[in-house]
């Protein structure tokens, strides 16, 4: 069985971020999961502090997160969510989701949140991305850095085809200019 850990929304709302520990995830170095709870903390978030990104989008990016990562969805952790005692009650469901699905790992940039008195009942703990990015480079390099890597291709790729696709309209523009 392989190591099993849940993200937490914070380590999932920034693109930047989150590309990294998908990919993680997707080479088969853990067995990720969330819950449909983290994914609306994602989208609520991003949807508050990025009124210019387009609610369609933001759908199929849910969708293409979910579709990335075999089996991630955690689900039946609800009732446990009362049980639980965290200094942020709101964070009692990622505690929940963790047990729910055996993960050994949550994964926040909240580590106050979810202090060792609290998670060490259910056998748990709770590592910074940085932490838990580091700690996969220990146990496995190339793949982490291969990881990495197609990260920098895609975006590489996608700042060319920018750049090309601001070039054209800029030829196009003054080309329509010219011809006046």
């Amino acid at each position: 069985m392989s190591f099993v850990i849940v993200y937490d929304s914070c380590v999932l709302h920034p693109n930047n971020v989150r590309d990294l520990p998908i990919r993680i995830a997707r080479d088969g170095l853990v067995q990720v999961k969330w819950t449909d709870l983290i994914l609306d903390e994602v989208f609520d978030h991003l949807r508050a502090n990025r009124p210019d990104l387009v609610p369609g989008r933001l759908a199929r990016t849910r969708e293409l997160m979910v579709a990335a990562v075999r089996d991630c969805l955690v689900t039946g952790f609800e009732p446990l969510i009362d049980c639980l005692e965290l200094p942020d009650p709101d964070d009692r469901h990622v505690l929940a989701a963790a047990i729910r699905s055996r993960a050994q790992v949550i994964v926040t940039t909240n580590l106050r949140d979810f202090p060792v008195e609290r998670l060490e009942r259910w056998d748990v703990e709770a590592k910074s991305p940085d932490d838990f990015v580091v700690e996969q480079v220990d146990l496995d390099a190339p793949a982490v850095y291969g990881a990495i890597q197609r990260i920098a291709d895609r975006k590489e790729a996608f700042n060319e085809t920018r750049v090309w696709r601001q070039s054209a309209r800029r030829v196009r523009r003054t080309g329509r200019t010219a011809a006046r």
